[in-house]
């Protein structure tokens, strides 16, 4: 155990008490397919201002993809927890996909993010010219060996007049990929100029088209994840699937209920929050497996409210809260985040995802975690 001063609301601080929780062991026979979307680790010594350029540090970036094989999760790499979008641009996109394919051990489980990335949405933008730029990152991602997350396009939101834009374009790109993929359905709490994907404000009416594209294109699709933050939305697609095509959950609010299923199925897993839960997954998937519904909850509920609050609005800052607790965990040694994302979140919210994280049993050594959070608490003006 250790003790830590924390900031609360109002100025004051109070002091909590760090236990350790049980230590990550590999899982393996799981019968969910659980992929963790993987952060990046900058390096905190480039000479680069936020917004100017892009600096990671390999290999921090890598070992901590090595750490997450090695509990039997898969990696999504490239995406937005990678702050693909915000900070993480097209080429050195692809490089980290060239990195971690090169280092992946043998069938160790891997798809990275192809978008439209490095085509800047504007009134000039085109149908074909959103066409030409997902083939061209479709054929590099594919080209690493690697299967292809197809992502939402913010210049196909733009671009689109119809939902038939986006039949024509996901009809084209599917076509021409060497294996199936796994769609990105990205939700604007996540990403707010996807506002209308599918070309509907209405997710419902959305998933009409969504669900028509894949109906068409369903030998070229192995799965859909949707970031919707609606178990209910997901569970209605989810039933309404082809057969052999797969819900991956997105749903970094209600995963539990959604790995576990129903009587009428069940999502597997493509989420932000196993980065920094990992270990507990890794807990969760394998008591499933077993048959042990209790022990599953047991390990999955009391991250809930962790999960929860890293997520919460604005969501597409929820990549703050999974670094810091990256630092603290040992997987890096400075809370520097690509452009300079670590002010993203208050003081009081890095102060209660510690709370969150103690009470989901997430830290193996407290006293580590202490050594760790007091220089940030420090630099922000609490006196700990």
């Amino acid at each position: 155990m250790a003790n830590l001063i924390l900031p609360t609301a109002g100025g004051g601080t109070d002091t909590v008490t760090l236990s350790a929780g049980p230590v990550p062991a590999p899982g393996g026979n799981w019968t969910r397919t659980a992929y963790a979307a993987a952060h990046v680790v900058a390096d905190p010594l480039a000479d680069l201002d936020p917004g100017e350029g892009v600096s990671v540090d390999w290999d921090r970036t890598l070992a901590f993809r090595h750490h997450l094989w090695s509990l039997g999760l898969g990696v999504a790499e490239a995406m937005d927890t990678a702050q693909r979008g915000m900070g993480l641009d097209w080429p050195t996109s692809l490089d980290l996909i060239r990195r971690s394919m090169e280092v992946a051990p043998d069938g160790a489980l891997i798809a990275s993010g192809a978008g439209t990335d490095h085509l800047v949405p504007g009134p000039d933008v085109t149908i074909d010219d959103v066409i030409a730029a997902y083939e061209m990152q479709c054929e590099a991602v594919e080209a690493t060996g690697s299967r292809v997350i197809l992502m939402a396009s913010r210049a196909l939101v733009k671009a689109a007049k119809s939902p038939d834009d986006y039949a024509r374009v996901y009809g084209r790109v599917l076509s021409g990929l060497k294996q199936p993929a796994i769609l990105h359905w990205l939700g604007e709490m996540f990403d707010p100029a996807l506002a209308g994907y599918w070309g509907d404000a209405d997710h419902m009416a959305a998933m009409d088209t969504c669900l028509s594209v894949i109906a068409d294109n369903a030998d070229k699709v192995d799965g859909i994840k949707i970031s919707l933050l609606s178990a209910e939305k997901e569970i209605a697609m989810r039933r309404r699937l082809p057969e052999g095509v797969v819900m991956y959950t997105g749903d970094d609010f209600n995963y539990p209920d959604l790995i576990e299923g129903d009587d009428q199925g069940f999502s597997h897993a493509l989420l932000g929050i196993f980065d920094p839960i990992a270990g507990a997954a890794c807990r969760a998937l394998t008591s499933l497996a077993e048959g042990d519904r209790a022990a599953y909850r047991a390990a999955f509920d009391p991250t809930v409210p962790l999960s929860r609050h890293i997520f919460k609005a604005p969501t597409r800052f929820y990549k703050t809260g999974v670094v810091f607790l990256a630092y603290l965990m040992g997987h890096q040694d400075h809370f520097t985040m690509v452009a300079g994302q670590e002010s993203a979140r208050s003081t009081l919210h890095l102060a209660e995802a510690i709370r969150l994280a103690n009470a989901a049993q997430l830290f193996t050594d407290p006293e580590e975690v202490a050594r760790r959070a007091k220089p940030v608490f420090q630099a922000r003006g609490v006196s700990v």
